[in-house]
């Protein structure tokens, strides 16, 4: 780490502009010049407020001083490129970056490129770049496949990537990884540095900046210290934490009075269905009509323009939003930031209490509130967490094989290049040094041909090797064609639930009905259903004939992160911590702890008892909504083989229900290893899973292209031609390397298979199975799901929890008994 002996001279015009603000350069600010000026790529973390934005820039800055400068001439063209992950954050930083450059007067052009920027400006960008360019991953990428791209970033210095945590871990990182590999090619003298102010392991950050992951290549910048956030959690005043539910409908009239009591008030929420419900509550106990508003993803761009532009003009009280703010624009008016329900993870909480403030001298203040027990434990680890500074995050994981067939196509698209050449390229990024000649060659012969089934046809012949061993595009036209398609973000699309008469019922997301195989049964708007086939984008059922065995839709969540649901378990088992807590969550672990066991960290609780003459089975794994999704997928097949009779199931963050006929003797036998070579390859193969896997890899890798000159293909179109496809090459060509591709992302991002796996490991090593003669007052939350849809609807969320207050009942009462048996 750059150490505060090491700080360089600060030009003094950059020196006399802070003074003239009242500001002084912080010590990460000035070590990330002394990175710079060492010849260093870097990695600054630092809170929310830091100035970590002009700390990317000073270096920037710095070279354009004319005491830097000399009597030498100013530096024509492209010198810094900076990346984020929002469009809406590089004209933020834009605005907020000229402002230095013109009090300051120094010689430097900044614009901004994306999807929106005018063709004519974009032409004119390549031709007479500005010095600074502030752009995405995916607009980068364009750049790169320009003949121009050699010249224009030839003369190159340095790129900063801002919160490089958003997307380091994804595709648009492989995109971006990738991306960098080929201008540290070009300019060999580039310095990268990366900017956040959530890591929990800078070191694995470090080697995905480094060229070759050499990471002591990349100084690490710590920055100064900022006034810890105040963090509380809201308490019913007169009631009890709900047992169930999400929307934490009871602190509506509270949350009204911190609305007054404040300038203006983020309400974060965990969905976009909570997000609109929680408004129309607010609004509807709104009586002095404060004016609030709604901020989401699924808005037009016009609308979120508009509300951020009235906060941050001081004309909204509050405003309720989703992640779509998490990385939100510099708001200094915001003084309080609410978070509706669980935070899910310490890295994302703080993200979010960053919003208020947004100045690190002035402590950010933030309040938790649950909608029921497990989310206060969850709310309760999350504030311990960012007292502690702990931070989580996704794990890296190998580079997609799709995007590294898109960034091929682009290079291509440039010009001529040798194989050995762009393989050195690719290896250089440590997303992609896994990949060998052997995998390479597949890559480009995908690219050049679309695989063994298809070569046939001269639509995927995309790129030639000539006879001196260099590959070309086979037409011109594919660099139109590549540069109109070529992105990473691929939107989620919604199912029809229809009936075979043309019938709709609504709309579930494609995740939801892609776990799906024709025969399975689930529950929605009522009705216990049966799925016939998923045609395009409708999925097509029948009234079953028996209850429903998947649970009712509940909309995708996000899993709560791994640091997070350890610290919960940790708190769980640890009884003398108990008394911090409301005397109502604390009789509820009590009554817990006196009938059954509590789960222990390292060992896998699981209960077995009887209610309402099927027999229940419940297993805390506190592994994330969807790996217990996938895990009752998987478990209730091998129920079914083994002649146990499962009738359905339910999954929590923390915990997996599953019922049935017959009583579940030895639970570790269900969980055995092996489940993921059988039962989970059966699944993905006969549902619905792989084959939308396959349809966003074949769009990412250009095999099927959604827009053509002048007109936009439709989803329903994408998917009809990309289930052709993946129905000739399931046949044909089996090994094919989309379909590789498609497994991969249906282990690692639509099953989170890692989690489960961790279950599996569990088991193996200890379960503690409780065989009990009711239902546990640990259970009662997942059981009270059952049956229920938690789209957010006031009478749904009413009649969970009078469900669940009975289930209660019967759970925590306590009569003289023996001691629970256990294996």
């Amino acid at each position: 780490m750059a150490g505060p002996d090491s700080d360089p001279a600060i030009p003094p015009e950059l020196e006399a502009w802070f003074a003239g603000r009242d500001w002084r350069v912080r010590r990460h600010q000035a070590e990330m010049l002394a990175a710079s000026d060492r010849g260093l790529h870097a990695l600054l973390v630092a809170d929310t407020g830091a100035g970590k934005t002009l700390a990317g820039f000073l270096p920037t800055l710095a070279r354009f001083c004319p005491s830097r400068l000399g009597d030498g001439p100013v530096p024509e063209g492209l010198h810094t490129l900076y990346v984020s992950p929002l469009k809406a954050l590089a004209h933020d930083v834009q605005r907020n970056l000229l402002t230095p450059v013109e009090e300051m007067g120094l010689p430097i052009r900044i614009e901004t490129r994306s999807g929106d920027t005018p063709s004519d400006r974009k032409a004119r960008q390549r031709a007479k770049p500005p010095h600074v360019l502030l752009t995405t991953p995916e607009s980068l990428s364009l750049l790169l496949s320009y003949p121009e791209a050699p010249e224009l970033f030839a003369g190159l210095r340095r790129v900063v990537i801002d919160e490089i945590h958003a997307f380091a871990t994804g595709k648009r990182g492989d995109l971006l990884a990738l991306a960098l590999s080929r201008l540290q090619a070009l300019s060999p003298q580039l310095q990268r540095a990366g900017l956040s102010a959530t890591l929990a392991d800078p070191d694995a950050f470090r080697g995905w900046l480094a060229p070759w992951g050499e990471i002591d290549s990349v100084a690490l910048v710590e920055g100064e210290a900022g006034a810890e956030p105040e963090v509380s959690i809201l308490l019913p005043q007169e009631e009890r934490i709900p047992w169930s539910g999400h929307a934490a409908t009871w602190a509506i009239p509270q949350l009204i009075e911190q609305v007054r009591a404040h300038r203006t008030t983020l309400i974060f929420t965990n969905t976009r269905f909570l997000a609109e419900y929680i408004f129309q509550e607010l609004w509807d106990a709104n009586e002095d009509n404060l004016p609030i508003g709604i901020h989401h993803g699924s808005l037009s761009k016009e609308a979120r323009r508009k509300v951020e532009g009235a906060v941050a003009e001081g004309r909204l009280r509050a405003l309720v939003c989703t992640a779509s703010l998490d990385l939100g624009v510099d708001w200094g008016d915001i003084d309080l930031v609410v978070q509706m329900g669980a935070p899910k993870g310490s890295s994302r909480l703080l993200q979010r209490i960053g919003r208020a403030n947004h100045r690190l001298d002035q402590p950010s203040k933030a309040l938790l509130v649950p909608g029921n027990r497990f989310e206060f434990l969850e709310a309760f680890a999350a504030q311990e967490a960012v007292h502690e500074g702990q931070r989580d995050g996704e794990p890296f994981r190998p580079g997609g094989l799709d995007v590294l067939a898109q960034h091929v196509m682009a290079m291509a698209c440039s010009q001529p290049f040798r194989e050995e050449d762009l393989l050195l390229e690719v290896r250089s990024s440590l997303a992609y040094a896994w990949v060998d000649e052997t995998v390479f060659a597949r890559v480009l012969d995908f690219v050049a041909t679309g695989g063994y089934a298809l070569r046939s046809y001269d639509r995927f012949r995309r790129i030639v090797r000539e006879r001196d061993g260099t590959w070309r595009l086979t037409h011109p036209e594919h660099a139109a064609r590549h540069r109109l398609n070529a992105g990473i973000i691929f939107d989620a699309e919604m199912l029809d639930v229809r009936f075979r008469n043309g019938r709709s019922l609504g709309k579930v997301e494609e995740g939801f009905g892609a776990s799906l195989k024709p025969g399975d049964t689930f529950r929605f708007a009522g009705m216990d259903l049966e799925v016939e086939a998923m045609r395009e984008l409708e999925l097509v059922v029948r009234a079953a004939r028996r209850s429903a065995t998947i649970p009712s839709y509940m909309g995708q969540r996000m899993p709560i992160s791994t640091h997070l649901a350890d610290r919960v378990r940790s708190m769980l088992f640890d009884r003398a911590g108990w008394s911090r807590f409301p005397d109502d969550v604390r009789e509820w672990l009590e009554v817990q702890d006196w009938r059954s066991h509590l789960p222990a960290p390292g060992r896998l609780l699981v209960e077995s008892f009887p209610h309402h003459g099927r027999a229940y089975t419940t297993y805390y794994t506190f592994e994330g909504w969807p790996a217990n999704q996938s895990l009752g997928m998987l478990v209730t097949r091998r129920m079914e083989d083994r002649g146990l009779g499962p009738l359905g199931f339910v999954a929590t963050d923390y915990s997996l229900v599953v019922w049935g006929l017959k009583a579940v003797e030895d639970p570790a036998a269900l969980l055995s290893p092996d489940i993921l070579t059988h039962e989970f390859v059966d699944w993905v193969q006969q549902s619905y899973l792989l084959r939308r896997a396959f349809r966003e890899v074949a769009v990412i890798s250009g095999l099927v292209e959604r827009q053509q000159p002048g007109k936009r293909k439709s989803g329903r179109q994408v998917t009809f031609s990309t289930d052709l496809i993946y129905d000739v090459l399931r046949k044909y060509e089996p090994d094919h390397l989309l379909i590789e591709a498609a497994w991969a992302d249906a282990r690692a991002r639509m099953t989170d298979v890692a989690r489960v796996a961790d279950v599996l490991d569990r088991a193996a090593r200890e379960v503690d199975h409780v065989l009990l003669d009711r239902i546990s007052p640990l259970s009662v939350p997942a059981i009270s799901m059952i049956g229920r849809e938690s789209l957010p609807s006031g009478s749904a969320d009413e009649d969970l929890l009078v469900e669940a207050e009975s289930l209660a009942s019967m759970a925590m009462r306590v009569d003289p008994q023996v001691e629970p048996e256990g294996e």
